[in-house]
């Protein structure tokens, strides 16, 4: 984790209502705006397993989820609202 800087502000994605140590994933911007900049995401209850990416994937993944690309993969989980049920904000969520 050596090439991780030490100084990230690592955002938690978990609904706003969340108690509790979760886990939970977590992602921190690097330094840059361009599509290159990097990205980093880790599970909280393994904080030195950091997964890099860049922006320009980040954002397409994003975008995907945003379109319900991956709803198949939560298809029968209980717990998990049906996407067709939910309408979705006009604008859409902000990475």
């Amino acid at each position: 984790m050596s090439d991780i800087p030490p100084d990230l502000t690592w955002e938690r994605a978990a609904p706003p209502d969340a108690t509790g140590p979760g886990p939970w994933i977590e992602i921190a911007f690097g330094e840059g705006d361009d599509g290159e900049a990097p990205v980093y995401i880790r599970e909280t209850s393994d904080p030195d397993n950091v997964v890099t990416t860049n922006r320009r994937k980040w954002d397409a993944f994003v975008l995907g989820v945003q379109a319900g690309e991956f709803d198949h993969f939560v298809e029968g989980v209980e717990g998990v609202a049906d996407p067709a049920d939910a309408t979705a904000p006009e604008n859409g969520p902000h990475a």
